[in-house]
């Protein structure tokens, strides 16, 4: 196997993973009046760009309803919730 497709499948999980925040989207989401909150890995390409981290996930929202989107963070702003 050529090297440099060795050191591309080693680096790209990592660079994908410092895409992620999940502690970062989950306590967005409990700011934001969100419970059983499960954080589903990154969602690329969804949000803008400003933003740093993606996290998909599904909650219940603050109206009781189960709900599905993403949390969009970036280093020098807030996050947004996206659904």
């Amino acid at each position: 196997m050529n090297k440099g497709l060795v050191i591309i499948l080693v680096i790209l999980p990592i660079l994908l993973m410092a895409c992620t925040s999940p502690n970062k989207a989950a306590s967005a989401l409990q700011d934001a009046g969100y419970s059983d909150i499960t954080i589903n890995g990154i969602a690329p390409f969804s949000c803008g760009e400003d933003d740093n981290f993606s996290n998909k996930f599904t909650a219940t929202n603050p109206a009781g309803d189960t709900v599905s989107g993403v949390v969009c963070c970036g280093i020098l702003k807030g996050c947004t919730i996206r659904h």
